[in-house]
């Protein structure tokens, strides 16, 4: 993995980003956050992160839309997205990978199976 890896947090409940920062700073990478759908639209644009950990229930909007807009923005095309939400569901899964997500996680995670996934993303692209 690159040390310089780029990774945007974006989650409404303020727990769980600082949660997933320790996790993620750990292995050595550059952390952003956002706290919702809007936030994290904007601060993709400024960061420009190689991968997106992204909620899905989020006030004003939720994670599907920030994903649909991520993937339509072409300075973002190499972004990965990794949906981490408690929205578990054969349809929500369907919808996120639809709308462009590499990987979709279920809260409550696992701290490693967390952090394997977002190092295998950044080994395998």
């Amino acid at each position: 993995m690159s040390a310089a890896a780029k990774v945007l947090i974006v989650d409404d409940e303020p727990h769980i980003v600082v949660a997933l920062e320790f996790l993620l700073a750990r292995e050595g990478f550059v952390l952003e956050k956002a706290y919702d759908g809007l936030q994290a639209i904007e601060r993709a644009q400024v960061f420009l992160p190689d991968i997106m950990v992204l909620d899905v229930m989020m006030p004003g909007m939720d994670g599907f839309e920030v994903a649909r807009r991520i993937r339509n923005n072409p300075a973002l095309e190499h972004t990965k997205i990794v949906f981490l939400t408690a929205k578990g569901a054969p349809r929500d899964k369907e919808t996120g990978y639809a709308n462009g997500a590499e990987y979709y996680l279920i809260k409550p995670f696992d701290n490693e199976v967390f952090v394997q996934t977002i190092l295998e993303i950044m080994a395998y692209g």
